[in-house]
């Protein structure tokens, strides 16, 4: 199928049923891979243990240790709040995620130990026109670089295919270089800049639009996989060592 469909372009009953099935608020769903476990935030008992990962101080997680690191620049620097000085300034924002009417956020806990180690939403949904956001995306230090962004935002394109969404859209700080870089890295396609997006914090933003087509999906799935299994294939090396 040709990259650019044509404007008159047809969709079949089938495809134009599906947006009737899809709620505007994405279901609450569990997703689980070998790295990460991907389930709703519950905004009890979550929130304490992420701050505890997201707020500078060092912290262990299993065999992995990180010394005092400045969130501002390691976690919060592009998103929309935070840093956060205290645990219930995290559970404002996050309560806030978790009222929007058309955004679902997720608490990725590490699988080995149990622990919460990150955010992720599906948001900005748009059933009417079969199109998700996997946005407000962050991790601890602790598990950044170790892969589990790339299986966790696997785990929810395989998740948002299947329900029969057309696009997967990912949009970042167009100052944002990591999230960039990460985006193209895992398959997703640079469609340009949108100049004054926002404001953020008081700051200018423009925005980098990424996205994967359903039909695009299998040959993207295909390259996280063998991500995946390098990133597993790597663990098991240096656990060798």
């Amino acid at each position: 199928m040709p990259a650019n469909r044509p404007f008159d372009e047809l969709l079949t009953p089938g495809i134009l049923a599906r947006r009737d099935e899809l709620p505007i608020k994405p279901v609450p769903v569990a997703l689980e891979g070998q790295r990460v476990r991907l389930r709703p935030l519950d905004l009890v008992t979550d929130i304490e243990p992420l701050h505890l990962v997201s707020n500078g101080q060092p912290f262990s997680l299993g065999t992995r240790r990180i010394g005092a690191y400045d969130a501002d620049a390691e976690v919060w620097r592009y998103m929309p709040a935070g840093p956060f000085d205290d645990v219930s300034s995290l559970g404002d924002y996050l309560q806030g995620l978790a009222e929007t009417p058309n955004l679902l956020p997720l608490c990725v806990e590490d699988v080995a130990t149990g622990h919460q180690v990150g955010v992720t939403t599906f948001m900005s949904n748009e059933p009417k026109h079969l199109k998700v956001e996997l946005g407000n995306i962050w991790y601890s230090p602790i598990v950044q670089g170790t892969g589990a962004n790339h299986e966790a935002t696997y785990l929810m394109l395989t998740h948002a295919f299947e329900l029969g969404y057309r696009r997967v859209e990912w949009k970042c700080d167009a100052l944002n270089a990591r999230s960039r870089h990460t985006a193209e890295r895992m398959g997703f396609t640079f469609e340009g800049i949108q100049q004054a997006h926002y404001i953020i914090k008081e700051r200018n933003r423009d925005t980098a639009w990424f996205r994967i087509l359903d039909h695009e999906w299998p040959t993207v799935r295909a390259h996280l996989e063998l991500m995946i299994r390098q990133n597993s294939e790597q663990d098991s090396g240096t656990e060798r060592r």
